[in-house]
């Protein structure tokens, strides 16, 4: 099944990566998984602060 999801490299230290791997199988997620679900809780406790973040993208 396609996706319609963009994706982007991150650069991390070797010690950043280990701890997100090290957090990820503590969650039993993928790395990717970790990453995309940990950036939207973030977006998502910012939006209850500050309301939506209006992008000018339509969804």
């Amino acid at each position: 099944m396609a996706t319609n999801k963009r994706v982007f490299t991150l650069r991390l230290s070797d010690e950043v990566f280990d701890k997100i791997g090290f957090l990820a199988t503590k969650e039993h997620r993928s790395m990717t998984n970790y990453i995309e679900y940990v950036l939207m809780q973030h977006l998502e406790q910012i939006e209850e602060e500050h309301g939506e973040i209006e992008t000018g993208q339509t969804e």
